[in-house]
């Protein structure tokens, strides 16, 4: 199971999406928590008064509503709508949301089995809940939990299968056409941007570009550019553009420039701790293997559950890396974990141990065959070696050779009509 929660000014817009969905047999509303009345009995009135009423009693919280997401595994098609609302009233209550009016609806608009909860901050004696860390802390300990007691596929497991190595069970790699194209960008966003640590919109899109998303800013000195205007588009399987861009503005969770800049700050104190994992990774790899490829060094990675991104130009020459560890959910350019990770160094070393492995290859052969010849050499006798001796000093005999000296003068042919006394 994966939980993600998001929150939110409006609770109207939450509810909102999650109706419409109903209305149109995308969804449908399986229960509800600490409504004064049964759920058959609630219109849809009822069901978002009862939510506003609450937040009347602290209009100091702003970001008051909160949208949470359980998602389960593909394989869990048993899951019924009384199962689902059991495990959403369990995990609402170890999160510390027990007590708070909510609504669950299950959605159907994915390949996997998914419901949302509806809720909000502000308490019956009007007191504001504290969220801070909530994912990492409650929710992570209440997910563990839950999968143990409902017999769920765990996520954990999940991501050490060969599969979760590139993508989380519940977020799929997007093709377009196969879905609405706004809905399957914002299931990855959803995901995405909460959970990974990145610190610019080049980490960001190394993580989307694994669903087929990119995240673009336009031209440099374009009006887009000058504006801190951002769009998400679809990429096909050659990472090319295809669809209609999306405005950033217009997903439900506001992934802006400006709002994804506060993240950035954030990120960079978040991830420090996160480095030496990679890094350590990295080297033990170099340490273990006596040759190794660029390619090889990216399985031996990818079995530790963190990609190497490896930015090329048209040419095809190696420039840049950036690393994505799926367990930490932390993104970091090679430069910025030092020049012995950055994309030259790394090729460096790839190809540095590649040549001293073909040199001791080529010494083994040299020294092997050396040794042969002396080893025949200690297999032949005193008589043997003296004969060989005698025939490389002694002059080659040819039976047809007479020296000079020993040759006739030749007497010279008379021409005819000549005489001797001529």
């Amino acid at each position: 199971m994966v939980a993600v929660i998001n929150t939110g000014h409006s609770i109207r817009s939450i509810f909102n999406y999650n109706e419409k969905k109903v209305s149109l047999g995308k969804a449908e509303c399986i229960g509800e928590g600490n409504y004064p009345i049964d759920l058959a009995d609630l219109t849809l009135d009822s069901k978002l008064k009862t939510l506003l009423k609450q937040l009347e009693l602290n209009k100091n919280v702003t970001r008051n509503s909160v949208h949470i997401s359980l998602n389960f595994d593909r394989s869990e098609k048993e899951l019924t709508n009384e199962k689902l609302m059991e495990i959403a009233q369990v995990y609402m209550e170890k999160i510390g949301f027990g007590s708070q009016p909510y609504l669950v609806y299950r959605h159907h608009d994915a390949g996997h089995p998914h419901i949302h909860i509806v809720s909000i901050k502000v308490k019956s004696d009007g007191k504001r809940i504290d969220m801070q860390n909530i994912g990492k802390n409650q929710s992570e300990a209440a997910r563990r939990e839950i999968e143990k007691d409902f017999n769920l596929v765990s996520a954990e497991r999940k991501k050490t299968s060969n599969d979760v190595k590139q993508l989380p069970a519940n977020i799929q790699k997007i093709q377009y056409g196969d879905s609405d194209s706004k809905k399957a960008i914002s299931r990855v966003l959803n995901y995405v941007i909460p959970n990974y640590k990145f610190t610019t919109i080049g980490e960001l899109n190394a993580v989307l570009n694994l669903y087929n998303i990119s995240a673009e800013r336009g031209l440099e000195g374009s009006k887009m550019y000058k504006r801190k205007g951002l769009i998400y588009q679809i990429l096909d399987e050659q990472k090319k553009p295809i669809g209609v861009p999306i405005k950033a503005s217009s997903f439900y969770l506001k992934p802006t420039l400006k709002n994804l800049e506060l993240r950035f700050e954030a990120n960079k104190k978040m991830r420090i701790p996160h480095m030496k994992r990679i890094r350590n990774c990295i080297d033990f790899a170099f340490l273990k293997n006596d040759k190794i490829s660029l390619e090889k060094l990216d399985k031996i990675l990818c079995s530790e559950g963190i990609n190497m991104v490896m930015r090329k130009n048209t040419e095809g020459l190696l420039y840049g890396i950036t690393y994505i560890d799926h367990t930490s959910k932390c993104i970091f350019n090679g430069s910025t974990m030092g020049s012995s990770y950055a994309a030259k160094a790394i090729q460096e070393k790839c190809e540095d141990i590649i040549i001293k492995s073909q040199n001791k290859a080529l010494n083994n052969s040299q020294h092997t065959k050396f040794q042969s010849t002396q080893n025949a050499i200690s297999f032949i006798s005193a008589e043997q070696v003296q004969k060989i001796f005698d025939s490389i000093i002694s002059p080659e005999y040819n039976g047809e050779y007479i020296p000079k000296e020993l040759k006739g003068k030749r007497r010279k042919r008379k021409r005819k009509g000549q005489s001797d006394n001529q």
